[in-house]
Parts: structure tokens; sequence; C-alpha cells
């Protein structure tokens, strides 16, 4: 006779207990997350309440209307007017506009410089191996500040001053005679066409006048230029409108196997318009040059007109440029012996020559072994902005988190302002670069 089983079927099964928060798996994981975040938002608070009962100690709150009070200093290199009765606000935004000028610039020419120079140390030329190569190694093994300070001093201490480029009453006389042989020319003369003039004070630049500009609005403190809007719009415009022109030719040669001849629109496109818009608004450069007397003698100091480039902007930028430049010679010099030298060679068999076989076979395959670093490569070049401070380069690290920070005592403020600035901008940069990084990535079926 066989008996019944003690345990009827259907029944219910075994309830949940508090100690399956621990030894089961299904809850332990979860439990361990709950249990950090409550860990760490105690500590959080901890830290906040400790910092409120300090201020509180020495008469100190957290505020931020200083940022609406006058600054009282000049900046020499600004994007936006200032003078020194704007508020430390505008200072703050005038500063994070170098900021991201010398980023911007930067992150171009370093990848120029990278791609070049990661591209011959990979030559059989043995000269241009070898001469990229101690290029790499000395800016990589030397810190960049000491560049920095280099370059600035090379730029400002060897360079004309400004009354070396004077034409002096003597020189006039001398030119009035027959006898060339015995004219008299200034020391020193500009270059670039007569469009700059390198001095000791800085470099002066052409400006570019618009006799009929668009005009412009003020949105809180931050002024809008409706021409440059404009000339933005029209370059991003003429882009698109050639990457869709080439998009049709690739159709047609698939269909085809003919490519149209684009050149020539597409040059048509990319300056066409921007070139109309800027006669349009009646573009021209206002040359820099001495006031001058009748007789053509120069007058005053220094050069009236164009544009001063502080040497601390350009020395900033050369070093910067050069010293990431090191960097990403790095990474793309590993992002192409990434690639299988049987690309190359089958390539080569094509009859493809090796600037062509770089340009469309190599580059753009190692491109995914290259971007994903290179994005750190910008992040860094972004955040060592912050060294210009060491000649005299007023960005945000000058600004807020120099005199503003000195002048008015708000030490946790304006690190906590700069911090979040240069958080936001990092953050979009590695959003930006993610996004390009999936475009050019290897897309699997």
């Amino acid at each position: 006779m066989t008996l019944a089983t003690s345990t009827p079927s259907g029944a219910a099964k075994e309830g949940f207990r508090l100690s399956m928060l621990v030894y089961d798996t299904r809850f332990r994981a979860i439990t361990i997350q709950v249990v950090v975040l409550i860990l760490f938002l105690l500590l959080v608070g901890w830290l906040v309440d400790n910092t409120i009962q300090n201020l509180a100690a020495k008469d100190k709150d957290i505020n931020f209307g200083f940022l609406w009070v006058r600054a009282g200093y000049d900046i020499e290199q600004q994007l936006i007017p200032y003078t020194n009765d704007s508020t430390h606000g505008r200072a703050v935004i005038v500063g994070l506009l170098n900021t991201l000028v010398i980023a911007i610039f930067g992150c171009v020419l370093a990848t120029i410089i990278g791609v070049l120079a990661g591209v011959l140390r990979l030559s059989r030329n043995w000269l241009v191996s070898r001469l990229m190569t101690i290029y790499v190694e000395a800016f990589r093994n030397v810190p960049l500040l000491l560049w920095i300070i280099l370059v600035f001093v090379v730029t400002s201490e060897t360079q004309p001053a400004p009354n070396e480029f004077k034409v002096t009453q003597a020189m006039v006389d001398s030119w009035a005679t027959e006898d060339t042989s015995d004219d008299i020319y200034p020391a020193a003369s500009k270059i670039l066409f007569g469009t700059a003039a390198v001095t000791n004070r800085g470099s002066y630049v052409a400006t570019p006048v618009l006799d009929r500009p668009l005009g412009g609005t003020t949105i809180g403190s931050v002024p809008v230029n409706f021409s440059v809007l404009a000339t933005i719009a029209v370059i991003v415009a003429s882009v698109l409108a050639n990457k869709l022109l080439l998009r049709r030719a690739r159709a047609v040669q698939e269909e085809t196997g003919i490519r149209p001849v684009t050149w020539w629109k597409s040059l048509l496109i990319l300056f066409g318009p921007i070139v109309l818009l800027l006669l349009a608004m009646g573009f021209h450069l206002q040359l820099p040059a001495f006031a001058a007397d009748e007789n053509g003698v120069s007058k005053g100091f220094n050069f009236q007109g164009g544009i001063l480039v502080q040497h601390s902007f350009t020395a900033l930028l050369i070093a910067l440029s050069l010293y990431t430049g090191a960097f990403i010679a790095e990474i793309v010099r590993a992002g192409i012996l990434a690639i299988s030298r049987g690309q190359t060679e089958a390539a080569f068999a094509l009859g493809l020559r090796p600037g062509r076989t770089m340009s469309l076979i190599i580059l753009p395959q190692a491109l995914r072994v290259i971007i994903p670093p290179l994005i750190s490569q910008y992040l860094n070049l972004t955040k060592n902005t912050s060294l210009g401070i060491a000649v005299s380069y007023l960005d945000l690290r000058g600004t807020l988190g120099g005199i503003t920070l000195n002048q008015t005592g708000r030490e946790l403020e304006c690190m906590l302002l700069m911090m979040l600035t240069y958080l936001i901008i990092s953050l979009i940069i590695s959003g930006a670069m993610n996004l390009y990084n999936n475009a050019v990535k290897l897309k699997e079926r």
C-alpha cells in the first residue's frame, strides 16, 4: 500500500524573509546598491552640513551675489565688450570665452600636428621619422608649464618694439632723393602682405570690418551679433548642402560606375554663399598702422587699428598645440599600426598610390582606434588652458578662480562655479566626440 506524500500538490511557496536580502542572490545586489547609496547620501549630507557650520562660525554664508558687483579690474584679451566697471559675472563670461577660444583652436591645431607627426613617424625616410621621434619625445617628457613659459619668453623678448616700425622724417627725406642706395627704411616691417605686425607687446593683426552690419541685440548681459549668426548659419548650410551633393555623387557612382565631377560644385557651394554674404555686408580689413602726418611721418607710440593678440594667448596656444599634438601623434601611429598590412598591400595591388592609400584606406579604418583616446587628449587640452595664469592669460581660471576670488573672498563659490563649468565643457566635448565615434565605428549586421 502506498502512503500519501506529506506535502500536498499546489501548496503555497515559501514566503519572503528579511534574511533573503543578504543570502538570496536575487536580492543581494540590490541590497548592496541601496546601502551604498544611503551611505553616500549620508556622507554628502555630513559634508554639506559641516561646510555650512564652519562658514557660519566665520560669519560667512554661501552667496553668489558677488557676480553682480563691480569687478574693478581690466582684461586685455576679450571677445565681448568689457571694462573695469563691468560686473564679476561679465568678467567670468569673458574668461570663459577666452578658455573656449584656446580650447577650440588648440584642439584643431593639435589634431593637425598630431596626424601629420603620427603619419611621418612611420615614414620610410630615416631623417623624417627620426625628426618626428625627437619632437614627440621632447614634448611628451617635458612639463607643459615649462613649454608655455619658454614660448612666452621667446615671443616677447625676441620681437622688435613698436617704434622700430615707425617712419621718420629722415627716412622720408632719403626716399625723396634719386639715389636709392641711401634710402633708409624702418628696422622692422609688417608680415603677411602688411596685415600683421609682431612686436614685443603683442601681435597686431588686421581687423575684419563690416560697412553694412546686420545689427544685434543683448540677451541678459551677453551681446548677440546678427552678422556673426548669419555668417555661421551660411557656413553650416553650405557644409550640409555639400554633403548632400557628395552623397548624390556616390549614389550615381554606385548605380552607373561613373563618379560625376563635383569639385567645382563643392567649391561653389562652400565659398560662394559666404563670399556673397560678406560682400553684401561690406566686408574689408582694417590694417594696423601708425598715425601719420601729411608727409607720411609716423606719429604716436603704438599702432592704431587692428586687433592686438597678446603674447600670452600666442604662447599658450602654441605650447598646448605642440604638447598635445605629441600625444595625438602616438595615438595616430598606434591606430595606423593596428590596421592589417594586408590592407595596404591590397590597395597597392589595385594601383593606389601611398598617399591615396593612407587617406582612403588606412586612416578611415584607424579612426575607430584613434577616436576613444583622442577624446581624453581633447579633455586634457581644455583643462590645461588653466595653466595660462602662468603667463597672465586671463581665462576662466584667471578671472573666476583668480582675481574675482581674491577680491570677493568667496573661495567656495568661485571654486564650485569653476569646477561646474569645466565639468559641463568636458561633458559636451565627450558627448560630441562619442557621437562622432558612433558615426564612424564599424556597423555590424
